[in-house]
Protein backbone atom coordinates (compact mmCIF):
# COMPACT_ATOMS: atom_id res chain seq x y z
CA UNK A 1 0.00 0.00 0.00
CA UNK A 2 1.12 3.18 -1.01
CA UNK A 3 1.55 6.61 1.39
CA UNK A 4 -0.86 8.00 0.09
CA UNK A 5 -3.82 5.27 -0.31
CA UNK A 6 -2.96 4.99 3.42
CA UNK A 7 -3.56 8.52 4.27
CA UNK A 8 -6.44 8.56 2.19
CA UNK A 9 -8.28 5.29 4.47
CA UNK A 10 -6.88 6.95 7.63
CA UNK A 11 -8.30 10.01 6.98
CA UNK A 12 -12.29 8.49 6.20
CA UNK A 13 -11.34 5.98 9.04
CA UNK A 14 -11.39 9.19 11.64
CA UNK A 15 -13.94 11.00 9.08
CA UNK A 16 -16.64 10.45 11.77
CA UNK A 17 -14.55 10.40 15.00
CA UNK A 18 -12.91 13.73 15.14
CA UNK A 19 -14.78 17.39 13.81
CA UNK A 20 -13.47 18.83 10.73
CA UNK A 21 -10.87 21.12 11.82
CA UNK A 22 -9.24 18.08 13.88
CA UNK A 23 -9.03 15.85 10.41
CA UNK A 24 -7.68 19.02 8.52
CA UNK A 25 -4.80 19.08 11.42
CA UNK A 26 -4.27 15.36 10.30
CA UNK A 27 -3.93 15.58 6.92
CA UNK A 28 -1.20 18.39 6.96
CA UNK A 29 0.86 16.51 9.68
CA UNK A 30 0.44 13.52 7.49
CA UNK A 31 0.92 15.03 3.77
CA UNK A 32 4.46 15.84 4.99
CA UNK A 33 5.42 12.09 5.85
CA UNK A 34 3.73 11.20 2.22
CA UNK A 35 5.80 13.66 0.52
CA UNK A 36 8.71 12.77 2.87
CA UNK A 37 8.39 8.94 1.50
CA UNK A 38 7.98 10.15 -2.18
CA UNK A 39 10.82 12.05 -1.89
CA UNK A 40 13.09 9.28 -0.32
CA UNK A 41 11.57 6.55 -3.10
CA UNK A 42 9.44 4.76 -0.11
CA UNK A 43 6.16 3.24 -2.22
CA UNK A 44 4.97 1.07 -0.06
CA UNK A 45 4.43 1.48 4.24
CA UNK A 46 5.59 -1.90 4.75
CA UNK A 47 9.11 -0.84 4.22
CA UNK A 48 9.15 1.14 6.84
CA UNK A 49 10.80 0.66 9.98
CA UNK A 50 12.44 1.98 13.00
CA UNK A 51 15.12 3.69 10.84
CA UNK A 52 13.30 5.36 8.27
CA UNK A 53 11.04 6.81 11.13
CA UNK A 54 13.71 8.15 12.60
CA UNK A 55 14.68 9.62 9.53
CA UNK A 56 11.41 11.63 9.06
CA UNK A 57 12.15 12.68 12.61
CA UNK A 58 15.61 13.98 12.38
CA UNK A 59 14.43 16.18 8.80
CA UNK A 60 11.43 17.59 10.52
CA UNK A 61 13.21 18.98 13.20
CA UNK A 62 16.36 19.72 11.65
CA UNK A 63 15.29 20.56 8.01
CA UNK A 64 11.69 22.47 8.93
CA UNK A 65 13.14 23.96 12.14
CA UNK A 66 10.54 22.36 14.06
CA UNK A 67 10.03 23.48 18.00
CA UNK A 68 9.77 20.27 20.04
CA UNK A 69 6.51 21.10 21.02
CA UNK A 70 5.05 21.23 17.26
CA UNK A 71 7.32 18.59 16.15
CA UNK A 72 5.56 16.32 19.34
CA UNK A 73 2.13 17.14 18.15
CA UNK A 74 3.13 15.69 14.63
CA UNK A 75 4.95 13.16 15.75
CA UNK A 76 2.36 12.25 17.79
CA UNK A 77 -0.33 12.01 14.67
CA UNK A 78 2.07 9.91 12.37
CA UNK A 79 1.85 7.57 15.40
CA UNK A 80 -2.01 7.66 15.31
CA UNK A 81 -1.83 6.82 11.84
CA UNK A 82 0.42 3.94 11.86
CA UNK A 83 -1.91 2.06 14.56
CA UNK A 84 -5.23 2.27 12.01
CA UNK A 85 -2.42 1.13 9.47
CA UNK A 86 -1.31 -1.55 11.44
CA UNK A 87 -4.96 -2.43 12.28
CA UNK A 88 -5.31 -2.94 8.23
CA UNK A 89 -2.02 -5.37 8.35
CA UNK A 90 -0.32 -2.27 6.44
CA UNK A 91 2.69 -2.64 8.89
CA UNK A 92 3.93 -4.47 11.50
CA UNK A 93 1.63 -4.48 14.42
CA UNK A 94 3.98 -1.98 17.14
CA UNK A 95 5.69 -0.12 14.16
CA UNK A 96 4.32 3.45 16.02
CA UNK A 97 6.02 2.98 18.77
CA UNK A 98 9.49 3.17 17.25
CA UNK A 99 8.61 6.59 17.02
CA UNK A 100 10.74 8.26 19.55
CA UNK A 101 8.69 11.43 20.75
CA UNK A 102 10.63 14.81 21.84
CA UNK A 103 10.59 15.76 25.63
CA UNK A 104 8.55 19.03 26.16
CA UNK A 105 9.26 20.73 29.54
CA UNK A 106 6.37 21.10 31.47
CA UNK A 107 4.45 24.71 30.42
CA UNK A 108 6.31 24.43 27.09
CA UNK A 109 3.76 25.97 24.32
CA UNK A 110 1.11 26.80 26.89
CA UNK A 111 -1.07 29.79 25.98
CA UNK A 112 -1.23 31.25 29.52
CA UNK A 113 -2.80 34.75 28.17
CA UNK A 114 -5.96 33.84 30.19
CA UNK A 115 -8.69 36.23 30.99
CA UNK A 116 -8.52 36.74 34.70
CA UNK A 117 -11.29 36.97 37.13
CA UNK A 118 -11.49 40.20 38.10
CA UNK A 119 -11.89 41.18 34.47
CA UNK A 120 -14.27 38.70 33.55
CA UNK A 121 -16.26 39.71 36.88
CA UNK A 122 -15.83 43.49 36.28
CA UNK A 123 -17.13 42.90 31.69
CA UNK A 124 -19.72 40.74 32.91
CA UNK A 125 -21.09 43.06 35.50
CA UNK A 126 -20.71 46.11 32.46
CA UNK A 127 -23.05 43.93 30.22
CA UNK A 128 -25.39 42.63 32.71
CA UNK A 129 -26.14 46.35 33.49
CA UNK A 130 -25.73 48.17 30.17
CA UNK A 131 -26.21 45.05 27.68
CA UNK A 132 -28.54 42.63 29.60
CA UNK A 133 -29.24 38.96 27.74
CA UNK A 134 -27.94 40.42 24.83
CA UNK A 135 -26.67 38.03 22.58
CA UNK A 136 -23.01 38.74 23.48
CA UNK A 137 -24.07 38.91 27.55
CA UNK A 138 -25.06 35.66 27.33
CA UNK A 139 -22.59 34.11 25.26
CA UNK A 140 -19.56 35.47 27.55
CA UNK A 141 -21.65 34.55 30.55
CA UNK A 142 -21.87 30.58 29.45
CA UNK A 143 -18.28 30.37 28.01
CA UNK A 144 -17.49 31.75 31.61
CA UNK A 145 -19.94 29.80 33.83
CA UNK A 146 -19.31 26.28 32.02
CA UNK A 147 -16.16 26.70 30.47
CA UNK A 148 -17.37 25.68 27.16
CA UNK A 149 -15.53 25.47 24.01
CA UNK A 150 -16.76 28.04 21.24
CA UNK A 151 -17.91 25.06 18.82
CA UNK A 152 -19.76 23.57 21.95
CA UNK A 153 -21.98 26.95 22.65
CA UNK A 154 -22.65 26.98 18.99
CA UNK A 155 -23.45 23.38 18.85
CA UNK A 156 -26.60 24.24 21.61
CA UNK A 157 -29.85 23.95 20.45
CA UNK A 158 -32.63 25.60 22.19
CA UNK A 159 -34.57 22.41 23.60
CA UNK A 160 -30.44 21.81 25.07
CA UNK A 161 -31.69 24.18 27.77
CA UNK A 162 -33.64 22.67 30.36
CA UNK A 163 -35.53 25.05 32.09
CA UNK A 164 -36.73 22.32 34.95
CA UNK A 165 -33.59 21.46 35.90
CA UNK A 166 -31.82 24.89 34.68
CA UNK A 167 -28.79 22.96 33.13
CA UNK A 168 -27.55 22.78 29.15
CA UNK A 169 -27.03 19.35 27.55
CA UNK A 170 -24.17 19.18 24.78
CA UNK A 171 -24.88 16.59 22.40
CA UNK A 172 -22.49 15.77 19.42
CA UNK A 173 -24.44 15.95 16.00
CA UNK A 174 -21.90 15.51 12.85
CA UNK A 175 -24.46 15.43 11.04
CA UNK A 176 -26.17 18.27 11.19
CA UNK A 177 -22.30 20.68 11.34
CA UNK A 178 -22.21 20.81 15.20
CA UNK A 179 -19.99 18.25 16.35
CA UNK A 180 -18.54 18.12 19.98
CA UNK A 181 -14.60 18.40 19.78
CA UNK A 182 -14.12 15.41 21.36
CA UNK A 183 -16.86 13.29 20.08
CA UNK A 184 -19.72 11.15 21.80
CA UNK A 185 -16.95 11.49 24.77
CA UNK A 186 -17.64 15.18 25.00
CA UNK A 187 -21.38 14.82 25.55
CA UNK A 188 -22.47 16.25 28.92
CA UNK A 189 -25.06 17.55 31.30
CA UNK A 190 -23.77 20.95 32.43
CA UNK A 191 -25.92 22.70 35.80
CA UNK A 192 -26.47 26.76 35.51
CA UNK A 193 -26.60 28.79 38.45
CA UNK A 194 -30.17 30.11 39.19
CA UNK A 195 -29.03 33.51 37.98
CA UNK A 196 -27.38 32.06 34.80
CA UNK A 197 -30.14 30.24 33.43
CA UNK A 198 -32.69 33.65 34.56
CA UNK A 199 -30.23 35.39 31.93
CA UNK A 200 -30.93 32.67 29.40
CA UNK A 201 -34.67 32.97 30.12
CA UNK A 202 -34.64 36.54 29.64
CA UNK A 203 -32.45 36.25 25.95
CA UNK A 204 -34.71 33.22 25.40
CA UNK A 205 -37.81 35.27 26.04
CA UNK A 206 -36.55 38.82 24.07
CA UNK A 207 -33.53 39.31 21.88
CA UNK A 208 -33.01 36.01 20.61
CA UNK A 209 -34.07 35.46 17.11
CA UNK A 210 -36.57 32.99 16.34
CA UNK A 211 -34.91 30.97 13.78
CA UNK A 212 -33.81 27.72 12.16
CA UNK A 213 -30.63 26.56 10.65
CA UNK A 214 -30.17 24.89 7.43
CA UNK A 215 -30.75 21.94 8.98
CA UNK A 216 -34.60 23.22 10.46
CA UNK A 217 -33.04 23.39 13.99
CA UNK A 218 -33.61 25.72 16.14
CA UNK A 219 -30.29 27.29 17.28
CA UNK A 220 -30.07 28.77 21.48
CA UNK A 221 -27.42 31.14 20.09
CA UNK A 222 -28.64 33.10 17.11
CA UNK A 223 -28.05 35.79 14.73
CA UNK A 224 -30.57 37.06 12.69
CA UNK A 225 -29.72 34.52 9.77
CA UNK A 226 -29.70 31.31 12.20
CA UNK A 227 -26.80 29.81 13.96
CA UNK A 228 -23.91 31.77 14.32
CA UNK A 229 -20.65 30.32 13.18
CA UNK A 230 -17.58 29.74 15.13
CA UNK A 231 -15.63 32.86 13.96
CA UNK A 232 -18.96 34.90 14.55
CA UNK A 233 -18.74 33.65 18.17
CA UNK A 234 -15.12 34.71 18.73
CA UNK A 235 -15.59 37.84 17.51
CA UNK A 236 -18.20 38.91 19.98
CA UNK A 237 -15.71 37.79 22.45
CA UNK A 238 -12.61 39.81 21.28
CA UNK A 239 -15.21 42.75 22.01
CA UNK A 240 -16.87 42.53 24.80
CA UNK A 241 -13.35 42.16 26.62
CA UNK A 242 -11.63 45.18 24.97
CA UNK A 243 -11.27 47.29 28.47
CA UNK A 244 -12.41 50.47 26.83
CA UNK A 245 -16.08 48.72 25.96
CA UNK A 246 -16.53 48.83 29.57
CA UNK A 247 -15.21 52.52 29.83
CA UNK A 248 -11.95 51.24 31.64
CA UNK A 249 -9.10 53.46 30.38
CA UNK A 250 -6.55 51.86 27.75
CA UNK A 251 -3.90 49.89 29.55
CA UNK A 252 -1.94 50.29 25.96
CA UNK A 253 -1.95 54.31 25.95
CA UNK A 254 -3.77 54.71 22.64
CA UNK A 255 -5.52 57.28 21.79
CA UNK A 256 -9.78 55.76 21.02
CA UNK A 257 -9.46 58.06 17.51
CA UNK A 258 -6.81 56.63 16.00
CA UNK A 259 -6.72 52.85 17.54
CA UNK A 260 -7.53 50.27 14.98
CA UNK A 261 -9.16 47.91 17.84
CA UNK A 262 -11.91 50.11 17.90
CA UNK A 263 -13.49 48.76 15.02
CA UNK A 264 -15.39 45.75 15.90
CA UNK A 265 -13.81 43.79 13.11
CA UNK A 266 -10.51 44.72 14.64
CA UNK A 267 -11.52 43.83 18.16
CA UNK A 268 -8.33 41.11 18.05
CA UNK A 269 -5.52 43.80 17.58
CA UNK A 270 -6.56 44.95 21.12
CA UNK A 271 -3.94 43.51 23.31
CA UNK A 272 -5.96 43.29 26.44
CA UNK A 273 -8.99 41.25 24.34
CA UNK A 274 -9.39 37.93 24.89
CA UNK A 275 -10.64 34.94 22.78
CA UNK A 276 -12.62 32.33 23.95
CA UNK A 277 -10.10 29.88 24.28
CA UNK A 278 -8.47 32.24 27.07
CA UNK A 279 -11.88 32.71 28.48
CA UNK A 280 -11.96 29.05 29.12
CA UNK A 281 -8.68 29.03 30.40
CA UNK A 282 -9.64 31.78 33.10
CA UNK A 283 -12.65 29.76 33.71
CA UNK A 284 -11.38 26.14 34.44
CA UNK A 285 -8.33 28.08 36.58
CA UNK A 286 -10.83 29.69 38.40
CA UNK A 287 -12.92 27.03 39.05
CA UNK A 288 -9.93 25.28 40.58
CA UNK A 289 -8.93 28.56 42.48
CA UNK A 290 -12.12 28.06 44.10
CA UNK A 291 -11.44 24.70 45.23
CA UNK A 292 -13.64 22.68 42.91
CA UNK A 293 -11.65 19.04 42.78
CA UNK A 294 -10.60 18.41 38.95
CA UNK A 295 -12.21 14.85 38.75
CA UNK A 296 -15.63 16.86 38.84
CA UNK A 297 -14.56 19.24 36.64
CA UNK A 298 -13.12 17.47 34.40
CA UNK A 299 -16.55 15.97 33.41
CA UNK A 300 -17.77 19.41 33.32
CA UNK A 301 -15.61 21.15 31.25
CA UNK A 302 -14.89 17.73 28.73
CA UNK A 303 -10.94 17.34 29.61
CA UNK A 304 -8.56 15.14 31.53
CA UNK A 305 -6.81 16.17 34.69
CA UNK A 306 -3.76 15.79 32.23
CA UNK A 307 -4.72 18.24 29.95
CA UNK A 308 -5.95 20.57 32.77
CA UNK A 309 -3.02 20.65 34.41
CA UNK A 310 -0.71 21.21 31.29
CA UNK A 311 -2.37 23.85 29.87
CA UNK A 312 -5.35 25.20 31.97
CA UNK A 313 -4.39 25.11 35.35
CA UNK A 314 -2.04 28.33 35.60
CA UNK A 315 -1.94 28.65 39.53
CA UNK A 316 1.45 28.97 41.17
CA UNK A 317 2.66 25.92 43.04
CA UNK A 318 1.82 28.08 46.61
CA UNK A 319 -1.75 28.68 45.12
CA UNK A 320 -2.05 24.79 44.14
CA UNK A 321 -0.85 24.00 47.36
CA UNK A 322 -3.49 26.24 49.51
CA UNK A 323 -6.56 24.54 46.71
CA UNK A 324 -5.17 20.99 48.35
CA UNK A 325 -5.09 22.56 51.72
CA UNK A 326 -8.52 23.68 51.72
CA UNK A 327 -9.99 20.65 50.15
CA UNK A 328 -8.66 18.64 52.83
CA UNK A 329 -10.34 20.44 55.38
CA UNK A 330 -13.54 20.48 53.57
CA UNK A 331 -13.20 23.96 52.56
CA UNK A 332 -14.30 25.36 56.10
CA UNK A 333 -10.66 26.16 56.86
CA UNK A 334 -10.46 24.93 59.38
Amino acid sequence: MTPGAAMDLYLEHRRDEVVAETLRSHEARISKFVEWCDAEGITNINDLDGRTLHAFRVHRREEAGLKPVTLQGQLSTLRQFLRVCAAMDAVPENLHEKILLPTVGKGQGTDDTQLPAGRAKAILEYLGTYEYASVQHVTLLLAWRTSARRGGLRALDLGDFDQEDDALEFRHRPATDTPLKNGEWGERDVALLKGVADVLRDYINGPRHTVQDEHGRAPLITTQRGRPSVSTIQSWVYRVTRPCVIGEPCPHDRDPDTCEAMRSDLASKCPSSRSPHQVRTGSVTTFLDEGTPKAILSDRVDMTEDVMDEHYDQGTKREKMHRRQEYLRGGDGS
